[in-house]
């Protein structure tokens, strides 16, 4: 797989060769290198000769990952380190296995990914989290990967939220400030922890921050938010409230799939990069929706080599809004995540694995 400094230059139909080409080869690797896969694979009757693009793939549905754990390393394989997805309510946890090659290609995914956003210069980052949640380095949690991942670009990186009971650290954002604040620096946060532990503290403490250099980035999804009735509209607003930050990056990305990141431009949409794709399905049948029409989201990436992630099947809901014509100038697909469905039930290789 080719690692690219400028991963959203090719146009749709040059993807959809390149992509349907590396889909394939993943599909046949995962094939022959994890048994339930192959046998999940053989009830569906796939046959790669029938496929003509990566539609045609078969996916898996994300929340197969919390019932199983699926590999696709050599039997005897020690190297290697598990992710746990975030879970909320008590679910369970989604467990993912990844070599130090997989690793490395979702490290330079990200880097050329981020790089191409914000600039391949390091920058001093503040990190909204605390020291103990980058810790755990064999097993560890989404956030864990999200931090060490975006760490890439950083240089300096603090911790502001203290191990016992994640309160705010005032000091320590403003000693960081008192070093760093006049040249341009990355503050990085999972999108609630952002919002709970820093923007409503220092509203409730009547602080402001002057982080007026800075960039945000921020990702893990909305649904606490939307429980709080708190837009992506308003999100920024109150970032710049409390903080002065103007450029503000949300990201889609999910543990089941890390490194191919889907990131925010300066027009609100989220792009898929040469390493990743999107589809979006009809629920009652998990046909193609056409552009603009709502639907379930798929995410496809040629990164996991270690597992059989390649071509996942989610849990939310989303558009197309277009194709190579974004005004930011960056080629491929772009959409819209519309939240999680309702009462979503992902049928069809769920259902075979309790077979395997």
């Amino acid at each position: 797989m080719e690692m690219r400094q400028h991963p959203f230059r090719d146009d749709q139909p040059r993807k959809d060769i390149v992509m349907t080409r590396q889909m394939l080869d993943l599909t046949e690797y995962h094939r022959e290198h994890c048994a339930a896969y192959r046998h999940m694979l053989d009830a569906m009757g796939y046959d790669a000769s029938k496929v003509s693009h990566y539609r045609d793939i078969p996916f898996l549905p994300v929340t197969l990952f919390k019932n199983l754990r699926l590999s696709s390393l050599d039997e005897g394989q020690e190297d290697y380190k598990v992710i746990t997805s975030s879970g909320t309510g008590g679910q369970q946890r989604s467990q993912i296995v990844l070599d130090g090659e997989t690793r490395i290609r979702q490290q330079q995914a990200l880097a050329g990914i981020g790089g191409d956003f914000f600039g391949q210069e390091r920058m001093p980052m503040l990190i909204i989290d605390c020291p103990a949640t980058v810790k755990k380095r064999n097993h560890y949690s989404a956030r864990t990967a999200g931090i060490l991942g975006f760490s890439l670009f950083g240089t300096h990186r603090t911790c502001v939220l203290r191990d016992e009971d994640m309160s705010l650290d005032v000091e320590a954002v403003s000693s960081f400030l008192e070093k760093f604040g006049g040249q341009r620096f990355l503050v990085f946060g999972f999108t609630y922890i952002v919002w709970k532990y820093l923007v409503r503290v220092l509203e409730e403490k009547q602080l402001y921050f002057d982080m007026s250099q800075a960039v945000l980035i921020h990702g893990g999804g909305w649904k606490k938010l939307k429980c709080e009735a708190v837009s992506r509209t308003e999100y920024k607003r109150r970032i710049y409230q409390t903080c002065g930050i103007e450029r503000v990056i949300d990201y889609y990305g999910m543990a089941e799939q890390s490194g191919s990141i889907f990131m925010e431009c300066s027009c609100g949409h989220l792009h898929c990069s040469d390493y990743s794709a999107v589809l979006v399905r009809r629920p009652q049948d998990f046909s193609i929706c056409e552009a603009g029409e709502k639907g379930l989201i798929q995410v496809m990436s040629v990164l996991p080599k270690s597992y059989p992630g390649h071509s996942l099947l989610t849990e939310d809901e989303g558009r197309i809004l277009g194709v190579d014509d974004c005004p930011c100038g960056r080629k491929g697909a772009y959409f819209e995540v519309l939240g999680r469905a309702r009462h979503a039930e992902l049928r069809g290789c769920s259902e075979m694995a309790e077979t395997t």
